[in-house]
Order: structure tokens, then sequence, then C-alpha cells
């Protein structure tokens, strides 16, 4: 029997059988379809990577005011779609290597402040003019001017210059920062024609696909680009983005077959949905987390016993059961966990109501503390925000609870408003995370975190190349985030994602959602 299914699922991968017919031959051997599906995953694997079709996902992070322009994106369907079409220098592997993209091979001075990348040559743009290392000195430019607002100036702060010469581009750094190529990583440095200084909206990049459909906050699409210069992804004809905010319309779509990813599953109906014949749950740890944002200098945020107070007032371990279902693990008011190579264990903060009530009393507010969430914050925030509601009011704190629209949260309060439910998806080095969310000049500092020693500490950690040194710079920042800062993280959740039985190539990437982002790219449809 099971060298007969070996047999009909390599048929079905090669085109030569249908789904349905072998299903229904499996049934008939007394094979479950769970199983069944099992084995064509399995012959899709063996054979390689299938060429053709439309390749579509259902993503919860889309809106209205989604721009094309890679300094604006904050949410998952712009950072996603925007994988599928542009390129940075560098991409990161699943396991954490710095891998060649635009530029083929890069080196650093023996001080680590002048990096030069050998830009590769006989990349086309998607309007059919070559990339030159001019334009990647230009993204780099626009992505430093504080007048693009880019989600990247925080990172970018750090370089002096960037030049061509010849074929390389050469960063001068102001420190030392062995860092670099992980911070060119960040998916807003997409290289853009003249760096998006025309046009940055243009949705002109290098990657596999090229832009077809742009709805904002509906859906997003792209056909291969023929002249795409690598050969390992863009292996659908066609890549769609259906914009699906609501959860259960997300899961529906994906049994329903009108979509063959998604994103964002919950995971409080993980267990549910593993029971669906055909869909496969795809989760891997990584560095992302959940959180509470607090304006650290907006009142009454502006005390730090109030910060304090409510950093006490959270159950952590109430919401990664209740809330993670176990798919995460308890933070600790810091984007650090122990994925971080130079991670540093701090003794973990636990909910104390006495301590909650004592710094809240300490802090002289009185009355509710208004905190605002969404659906589309994180997975279960609406749940979690009103458990987060009920620990505190045993200390005696009133958190009034302000559910928003899913459409245009992203624009109209994260970011802006004091106190808020968000998300990050991490990022691969401490440096960039501290740089891109905590630094006194990023844009994205969502805390408003301004402390000039954090700064300089922040600095100094980049420039230092004795490894424990560092390491024990990260660990005095962190312990300055946890107990000044303005972030609550009660914990570290798994990407939970989905995909059909049509689906071929997924691989575990911890980096962030989808692959890394790049699951329409490097996915393929398997019959």
């Amino acid at each position: 029997m099971s060298n007969e299914l070996d047999f009909l699922s390599r048929h079905v991968v090669a085109g030569k059988l249908n789904r349905r017919d072998f299903l229904s031959r499996a049934a008939a051997l007394g094979v479950s379809a769970t199983f069944a599906n099992s084995l064509l995953a399995g012959a899709a694997r063996a054979q390689g990577p299938v060429k053709g079709g439309i390749l579509r996902a259902g993503m919860q992070g889309g809106a209205a005011t989604d721009s094309l322009d890679p300094a604006t994106w904050s949410s998952q369907v712009p950072y996603f779609f925007g994988r599928q079409w542009a390129e940075q220098l560098v991409q990161i592997s699943a396991d954490g290597v710095v891998q060649p993209a635009l530029a083929e091979e890069w080196g650093a001075s023996d001080d680590a402040k002048v990096w030069t990348f050998k830009i590769r040559k006989g990349v086309q743009f998607h309007n059919g003019k070559e990339m030159t290392p001019a334009d990647v000195v230009a993204t780099m430019e626009r992505h430093s001017d504080e007048n693009s607002k880019s989600g990247a100036l925080g990172i970018m702060g750090g370089i002096d210059s960037v030049k061509a010469d010849g074929d390389t581009v050469v960063f001068s750094l102001k420190d030392a920062n062995a860092d670099l190529p992980f911070l060119l990583d960040d998916y807003h440095l997409m290289i853009q024609p003249n760096g998006g200084k025309d046009n940055p909206a243009e949705g002109i990049g290098t990657g596999p696909y090229k832009i077809t459909v742009n709805e904002a906050g509906v859906r997003h699409g792209g056909e291969k680009f023929a002249n795409y210069w690598r050969d390992d992804r863009g292996f659908a004809d066609q890549i769609e983005i259906i914009v699906i905010n609501d959860a259960t319309a997300r899961t529906s779509a994906l049994q329903g077959g009108q979509v063959d990813i998604i994103n964002r599953v919950e995971p409080k109906i993980v267990e549910l949905i593993k029971r669906v014949p055909g869909v496969t749950i795809q989760n891997v740890a990584g560095r992302g987390h959940y959180v509470f944002i607090m304006h650290c200098n907006t009142a009454p945020f502006d005390n730090n016993d109030l910060r304090l107070a409510l950093k006490y007032a959270l159950d952590r371990e109430e919401l990664v059961q209740k809330i993670l279902q176990g798919y995460g693990s308890v933070g600790n008011d810091t984007p650090i966990n122990k994925v971080y190579p130079l991670f540093t264990e701090m003794e973990q903060r636990t909910y104390d109501p006495e301590k909650a009530a004592f710094h809240y009393k300490k802090s002289g507010h009185s009355g509710p503390v208004l905190l605002r969430t969404s659906d589309v914050a994180f997975p279960g925030a609406v749940d979690a925000t009103q458990l987060y509601q009920q620990s505190a009011a045993k200390a005696g704190i009133t958190i009034e609870v302000k559910r928003e629209p899913g459409d245009g949260y992203w624009s109209e309060v994260w970011n802006k408003q004091p106190f808020s439910a968000s998300y990050w998806g991490g990022r691969p080095t401490q440096d960039q995370m501290y740089s891109t969310a905590y630094y006194s000049k990023a844009n994205w500092n969502d805390t408003r975190f301004f402390r000039e020693d954090f700064d300089k500490m922040l600095l100094q950690a980049r420039a230092e190349l004795d490894a424990e040194k560092r390491k024990k710079i990260y660990a005095d920042m962190g312990m300055i985030v946890r107990d000044e800062g303005g972030v609550i993280t009660p914990m570290f959740n798994d990407f939970i994602d989905a995909t059909s039985a049509k689906v071929g190539g997924w691989s575990p990437d911890g980096n962030q959602e989808m692959m890394g982002g790049y699951a329409l790219s490097k996915c393929w449809l398997v019959a």
C-alpha cells in the first residue's frame, strides 16, 4: 500500500494525476487525508521546485493607508509584498548568517569603521535599467534624511558617509560597527532607482516579481520578472496577497481554497486547524514579541513609578498560557530574548499586585489609564488587553480599554497614541533592535525613550569588538529598558502561519513570519 501511494503521490506532483483522485484512492486504502497530504508534501520536497501557477496569500496587516515607499513600511502586508518586488544588499538566512544579495561580497577595515561592498553587476530593475552603485548610494542617502521619516533612520545614524568607488560602495562609519552587514538587511533599505528620490512609491525594484496590482488595504499582485537575476526563487508565474484582517475570514479562505498561505494564525485555534485535511500549521520561535507601549515623554507615562506600576500589574504567565497557548515564552520588559547571541539573563519580573499598588500610589496618579488595542495589534490582542485590565484591577489600577478599528491602526494609533498594544518582529542583532526602537534619534522610537546615557552605551557597544565587554554593555542597557523604559513585554511569540497542501518548499525561518517574508518567492505550487 505504501509503495502504491508513494508512486501515486509522485504522479500528482508531476501533474499526471489530480489531487482529488489521489485522496480518493488513499481513502479507499484506509489512509487518512492528513497522512495522504503528508505524503504529497514529502513527494513535493523530493521533486524540487515546480514552476507556474498563481500562489496566493491571505494576510492580516494591510490598510488603505499603505504605501509602496519602503521608508514607510510598518506592518505585515507592505513589508511582505516588498520582499517580493524589491531587495537589499544582503539577506539574513534562517540560521542567522548574512548572505550576499545585491552585494556580492564585502569586507571591513581592521577597526570596523570602513566597510566596502562589491555591487553585483547585470542586475536589472523592473523598468529595464541596470542597477548601479549610484542607486545604492542614493538609497542610503534617502533613508539617512530625517525628512524621509524612514523606519531605518535609527540605524543609519551611525553612518558618516556612503560613496561609490567603481563597482563598490564604501560606508564610512562614525564609530566602529561589526554588525553593519546585519543592519543592511533592514527591510526599509530596498534598493530603488536613484534611491527612490524621484518617486519613492513607484514600486520599482530588482525582486523576482514585478508589481501588477496595488490596491492598498485590498490586494496586491505581481508577475514573474523575466530578467530576474537569480534562480532560487520566483517559481510561481504570479503571486497575489489578499488583505484579510479578520482572523476567522482568513482561516476560512485557506480552508476554502481562496488562498494557499495565511499569516497570524491565532494560537487558540491552532489545534482545530491541525485537524483540517490538507492544512499544515507552520510555527517557529524567534525574536518576535507582543508589547504594550507607553510614551515616556507624555503624561501620565512620564512618571516612572506609574510605568513600574503598570509593569507589575500584568500577569505575564497568564497571557502566555491563555493567549499564546504555549506557542511562545514569557517576556521581561525588554525586546531581547535568549535567541540573541549576546543575551544575558536578568531576574524575571513577575505579577505583583502589591508592588503595583505601591508604585501607583507613589506616582500620585488617580483615575483610569486609557489603553488602545485592536485585533490587528497582535493575535489575541483584544483578549490580552482585557486580561491585563483584570489583573491591574486587583492592584487598584483602572485600565480603560478602547478597541480601535484595524484599518488605520498602524497609521493613527501606533507610534502616535501614548499607550497602545503593538508587536515587534524583532531584529537580527541587539544593536539593530535598540537602534531601531530605543535610540533617541530613531523614527520608530515608539516608547519615546530619550536617554542620552543609553545612546552613549549603544554607540559604545557598537564600537566594542570584544564580545564579552559588548555583552556586558548590552546587559546594562537591558536593565535600563526593563526598569526605566516605556515598553511592557509580556511575551515572545512564535510566528504561526498555515499552508494548504498545494504549497511546496516551505521551510522554517525565525527572522520573521511567512518564512522571513519570502514565502511567496521561495515556495511553489505542487499541483
